[in-house]
């Protein structure tokens, strides 16, 4: 008699999940997740929420437009972070984002 051993596809399920949406997955640091888009937004975004969205594309622009000089800059700066007992940012993507984000508060 054989025996059957299942595999664990997602460690974590986050979020209401049901089953008439699109599943989706992602990974936040080392656990994948899955979850699905239940009542999709139907209403117009607030000025709020456009301003914000203005923003995310601004600094995504700047992380772009980075010379190499200082993609190296912000990577001496990530690498003296992760040896800190508990680091904030564990991508160099991240972090340098999150920096640019910053600057445009």
């Amino acid at each position: 008699m054989a025996h059957y051993k299942p595999i664990d596809m997602v460690d974590h399920y986050r979020g209401k999940i049901c089953s008439h949406s699109d599943t989706y997955f992602q990974k936040r640091g080392k656990t994948l997740c899955t979850g699905r888009i239940c009542n999709p937004r139907t209403k117009p975004f607030s000025a709020e929420e456009l301003a914000r969205q203005a923003k995310f594309a601004q600094a995504r622009a700047a992380v772009i437009a980075l010379t190499p000089e200082q993609i190296t800059a912000y990577e001496t700066t990530f690498k003296a972070q992760l040896k800190s007992p508990n680091p904030k940012y564990q991508t160099l993507q991240g972090y340098i984002f999150a920096q640019e984000y910053k600057k445009l508060v």
